[in-house]
């Protein structure tokens, strides 16, 4: 059962991942799994990738649903809550800073700051394939639906490409996975009920549909600016980078935010770590219209990730019974080697092709990998190896 004395715990231990993790979304839960099914044993792995899969298939920041999850699986709502904003703070408020004109990292040694912070992403990714797939991918069916998987997102690409992976692995464990296999145990208890998650879901569905109405009605510039946010939100799969589209059309189409502060923004939000869905506290601070500034800039945050926490709160309450029957048990184990196929294409396209430029940062990402996986270093002490390791290597007697 969820305590709220734990609350505590829960926001200093998302607070250090909030300041650490590096890489986006994909990485972000390999830094979930390493922290709280490996270290602090909060959960098994089978259940933190019933989570993962469960939110990879909701609207919003797939990454930060989990945590919330989480947070709310240790000390209830007020464990939720704990979680997001002590994940989402940091970057939101270095987002602000350089809105405001926070000095921006250049020369050689900040480029090769942010670069060791990329290959940072590819040791906590490659951690996540290597210890999910002995876990989740333990047989022929499943590991084939794990390759796949991976296959399909390369081929693919984008959000629609990790969809029907993970679809397709539903699928196909429906058919390959039935029969062997012990009922998974159960997840623990988020102390939610079905009433509950009916007035999550249609909160949900009158926000989306109603502010739309208000804004035609005449509402003021502080609702015009919740509903772009909370339909970029509600409107995405796979979160991250896939929202960016959404986002200039809302701001700089209409003239909110130019599109050079837009790219700039961008650019910042890159090197920085936690969710990229804070990229909207940026835009908010950085408009142009009388709306804009810091009040504008905690309503973007908050807006845009409402709907997917929403959606996460009003179907969990019917998830916990739906995976306890058979078919469901098959279709999650095909879905959660579906997941490892996902992360594996990912560790490849874009994390490794943007990291690895060759032997040198190999070398260092082999370094942060072995420092993770075998001398069970932190992983935030792997981020500090890596972000100096890129420093050093970006000095001219490093390359």
């Amino acid at each position: 059962m969820p305590h709220p004395h734990r609350a505590g715990e829960v926001f200093r231990a998302f607070l250090l991942l909030g300041l650490t993790a590096f890489g986006g979304p994909i990485a972000h839960l390999g830094y979930y799994r390493d922290t709280f099914v490996e270290r602090r044993r909060w959960l098994d792995e089978h259940a933190y990738a019933d989570l993962v899969a469960l939110c990879q298939f909701l609207p919003g920041p797939a990454s930060s649903q989990v945590g919330f999850a989480l947070g709310l699986m240790r000390a209830g709502p007020l464990g939720g809550l704990a979680a997001w904003t002590a994940f989402t703070l940091p970057s939101a408020l270095l987002l602000m800073g350089f809105a405001l004109g926070a000095a921006n990292l250049e020369g050689p040694l900040g480029q090769g700051l942010i670069h060791g912070l990329k290959v940072v992403a590819v040791v906590i990714v490659a951690h996540a394939v290597w210890g999910m797939a002995r876990h989740l991918c333990p047989d022929r069916a499943r590991a084939t639906i794990a390759v796949t998987s991976a296959l399909l997102v390369l081929a693919v690409g984008g959000s629609g490409g990790q969809v029907l992976a993970i679809g397709q692995g539903g699928l196909a464990g429906l058919t390959w996975c039935r029969g062997n296999g012990q009922a998974p145990p159960s997840l623990p208890d988020f102390g939610l009920s079905r009433r509950t998650g009916f007035i999550c879901l249609i909160a949900f569905g009158c926000l989306l549909l109603g502010l739309p109405l208000l804004v035609l009605a005449g509402a003021g510039a502080g609702v015009t600016l919740v509903d772009a946010f909370y339909r970029a939100g509600a409107l995405v799969f796979g979160g991250g980078h896939v929202v960016l589209p959404l986002l200039e059309a809302e701001v700089v189409r209409t003239g909110w935010v130019s599109a050079d502060d837009f790219l700039a923004g961008y650019g910042a939000a890159q090197a920085i770590p936690g969710p990229l869905f804070t990229f909207s506290a940026y835009l908010g601070m950085v408009m142009t219209t009388e709306a804009g500034g810091l009040g504008a800039a905690w309503l973007a945050l908050v807006a845009i990730f409402a709907p997917g926490m929403l959606l996460l709160v009003g179907v969990i309450p019917f998830w916990q019974t739906l995976r306890e029957r058979p078919g469901a048990r098959a279709l999650m184990r095909g879905t959660n080697a579906a997941v490892v196929g996902l992360l594996a294409a990912t560790l490849y396209r874009p994390v490794w092709t943007g990291a690895i430029l060759g032997p040198a940062e190999f070398g260092l990402a082999l370094a942060g990998f072995a420092l993770l996986a075998v001398w069970r270093v932190p992983a935030w002490a792997v981020v500090v190896v890596c972000a100096l390791g890129g420093m050093v290597l970006a000095l001219p007697s490093g390359g």
